[in-house]
């Protein structure tokens, strides 16, 4: 039966919104169709961001905010403790609200790849630059996954979980286009064979632990081919619909016939002029298959584009409920 769920993001900007938001996914995503997954809420401000959420997960590194955004520091921060103590909080929200749930329940962290060319170093400047530190920073991430995958389990003990890593800035990374701190040069490319350890460090973690996973990228450029290699070949693809070229399909195909998890970003994430129906959704999904020669699986997944953040709270709600609805009339 081919699934809905979200990428992660909901809108809103305080605890009301986040409660809300895994309200909305529980009631807009039910079984069988629907892909339980923790919500975020980054409106909240920066340690509730993408970036900030899993920085609060680091094993042995602190960080704190400055004005350039975040940076590694001697020891944790007020806002990398705010971090640590608001996931507490949202997971508070989660256990309470999936009290014996059983099912996949997906959660989400930043990869090394996107934090490396975000996050400063002590001295200025991206992690990027620092092969060592950009290491160091996927190993704490790795080993505090582990912490983070346990104690989740342990909350949501019936829950089969499912890890999204999320890469938006890894094409960058890869061509060399991530800016430096004065913004006038580039940091030097990064190729794919230098690149897949780091993304191993972190993906090697939720494989030890048993979990299935996920890369998603919702940038141009997506790097497929590196994407089917790391892992052991055996890590999903989450991609928007609108991002796929010709050259694209064969490795969506390939996710699909090797039966890895494939979430398909088939809905706008704001509010279109012309709101789709749930007739469009399928066509457009059934379109893509026909073109693969495929039928839907139970690893195909739709989901509202990559920045449901941004949309209105009304929107993001009937974003999801068109995934669920199509996934539903695929199947």
């Amino acid at each position: 039966m081919t699934r809905a769920s979200g990428v992660g993001s909901h809108p809103g900007e305080d605890q009301r919104a986040y409660d809300d938001a895994v309200e909305v996914v529980l009631a807009d995503l039910p079984d069988p169709a629907g892909l339980t997954y923790v919500p975020e809420v980054p409106g909240r401000g920066a340690p509730a961001g993408m970036v900030g959420r899993t920085l609060a997960l680091l094993d042995g590194l602190g960080v704190d905010l400055q004005p350039a955004g975040w940076r590694v520091t001697d020891a944790p921060g007020i806002d990398h403790r705010r971090a640590v103590s608001l996931l507490g909080q949202d997971l508070d929200t989660v256990e309470e609200r999936l009290q014996g749930f059983t099912g996949v329940l997906k959660l989400q962290v930043t990869g090394p790849w996107t934090l490396a060319a975000t996050v400063e170093r002590p001295r200025g400047d991206r992690v990027l630059a620092d092969h060592g530190l950009r290491r160091e920073l996927a190993q704490s991430l790795a080993a505090g996954l582990d912490d983070h995958l346990a104690a989740t389990q342990r909350r949501v003990p019936g829950a089969t979980l499912l890890l999204q890593v999320d890469e938006p800035a890894l094409p960058a990374v890869l061509a060399g286009q991530v800016p430096t701190a004065s913004g006038f040069h580039r940091h030097r490319t990064v190729d794919a064979p230098a690149a897949a350890p780091l993304l191993d460090d972190v993906l090697g973690a939720a494989h030890d632990a048993g979990l299935e996973t996920l890369v998603h990228c919702c940038a141009d450029d997506v790097p497929f081919d590196l994407l089917g290699r790391v892992g052991d070949g055996r890590v999903g693809l989450s991609v928007d619909l609108d991002r796929l070229d010709a050259a694209a399909y064969d490795e969506v195909a390939a996710a699909l016939e090797a039966d890895r998890w494939t979430f398909l970003g088939a809905v706008p994430s704001t509010r279109p002029e012309t709101e789709p129906t749930v007739g469009d959704v399928v066509r457009r999904v059934e379109r893509l298959l026909d073109m693969l020669g495929l039928e839907p699986t139970d690893r195909l997944v739709l989901t509202p584009a990559c920045g449901l953040a941004g949309a209105d709270p009304r929107w993001a709600r009937t974003a999801l409920r068109l995934c669920a609805e199509a996934a539903r009339q695929l199947s």
